[in-house]
């Protein structure tokens, strides 16, 4: 890392670049400032104690001369050395604020419903455990013992660690943090059951015959359940089908999880999509206003469905475990029912390369003879 005799003149020398970099300074060791991709400067020190590393934003360089400056990190590194415990200044930077800005950048990244999940990680996991924290502050040892409290909620800290660990990488790009010091980094996750549930062959035509049986009081009902079994697509990827999205004997999905994808059709699918009386641009529109139906709507009605096919522990999403397994069984590559599925995950897709089209449709054909009533 380049060292200089840091001066007002030079710092205001030195130019942005893509990634932020660091220039130490000559006379004082630890002392140094940040120059970000924004144009912005911020001194900092950095020093080892007791072997964990420390680093503090000491100022902007804007609003700070460098005398002032170092003036301030002579102090700072002093106090580092008695081992006491350093006050954050009114412009150091919390734990919140950061967090805060992250998720504003976040917005359009992330969909709607991963925002909304996020948020309450944060409001209920994060912000307990870190506001008021200078985020330079936040170690390794904290976030371990963070992690540790929230035993007893494993599912939580699970979602919140990847949470925490991005807000950490903002702030490393935002200058508030040194570059690799990210304290989620290694952190191992719990360990829980997983909830994988798969119908079995009799529990498959058990649940048939209970849809046939409610098909004309609940047709719409009815035909998502089918759908989502036939196609092995998400809930809301079904209930949010426009019409313009079949075609061509296929569903082209605009925005899954993934992002945009193809579903390849069995002939009983078809049969039940084209079954469907038109009502405006959804293919399951709501009773009032130009939307589609929402998800609670179907959860209330797969309750008491489940319940008369005494299938009280299945959840919707497993009718999708259940496509996959059953197109597994009948002797499908990973791949194809990857691509029937729409992972994105290089484990199961990507390091497999010798799939079609003719593949994915060849076993949605498959599923859909053995699903298809």
């Amino acid at each position: 890392m380049p060292r200089t005799n840091l001066t007002d003149a030079r710092i205001a020398a030195l130019k942005p670049r893509k990634t932020a970099y660091d220039i130490r300074d000559a006379k004082l060791g630890g002392f140094g400032v940040r120059v970000l991709p924004s144009g912005r400067k911020r001194f900092f020190v950095h020093c080892q104690h007791r072997r964990e590393r420390v680093w503090k934003i000491l100022g902007d360089a804007n609003r700070l001369n460098v005398r002032e400056a170092r003036t301030r990190a002579a102090d700072t590194l002093a106090a580092i050395r008695r081992g006491e415990p350093a006050l954050p200044r009114p412009d150091e930077t919390l734990f919140e604020a950061v967090a805060e800005t992250v998720f504003e950048r976040y917005r359009r990244r992330w969909k709607p419903g991963t925002l909304e999940a996020n948020r309450g990680y944060l409001k209920n996991q994060l912000l307990p455990g870190f506001s008021g924290r200078p985020i330079a502050d936040i170690d390794r040892r904290e976030v371990r013992n963070w992690f540790a409290a929230l035993h007893a909620t494993p599912v939580a800290a699970d979602r919140s660690m990847p949470i925490l660990s991005v807000i950490m990488k903002e702030a490393q790009a935002m200058g508030f943090r040194p570059e690799g010091s990210n304290p989620c980094r290694g952190i191992r996750r719990y360990r829980r059951k997983g909830r994988e549930r798969f119908l079995s062959e009799e529990e498959t035509r058990r649940l048939a015959r209970r849809l046939s049986a409610c098909r004309e009081r609940y047709p719409r009902q009815v035909a998502v359940i089918r759908l989502l079994l036939l196609t092995g697509c998400r809930k809301g990827e079904i209930l949010a089908l426009r019409r313009s999205d079949y075609r061509e004997g296929r569903l082209f999905l605009r925005d899954s999880k993934t992002g945009p994808r193809t579903v390849w059709l069995s002939e009983p699918a078809r049969r039940i999509l084209d079954s469907l009386e038109p009502r405006g641009r959804w293919m399951f529109p709501a009773s009032c206003r130009d939307r589609p139906l929402s998800g609670a709507w179907l959860d209330l009605f797969w309750r008491r469905l489940r319940a008369e096919a005494g299938l009280d522990d299945v959840r919707l999403h497993d009718l999708r475990h259940t496509h996959a397994s059953i197109a597994l069984r009948q002797g499908e590559t990973v791949l194809a029912i990857g691509r029937l599925l729409g992972h994105a995950d290089p484990e199961t897709t990507l390091k497999y390369t010798h799939s079609t089209d003719d593949d994915a449709l060849e076993a949605a054909e498959i599923v859909g003879a053995i699903l298809g009533t």
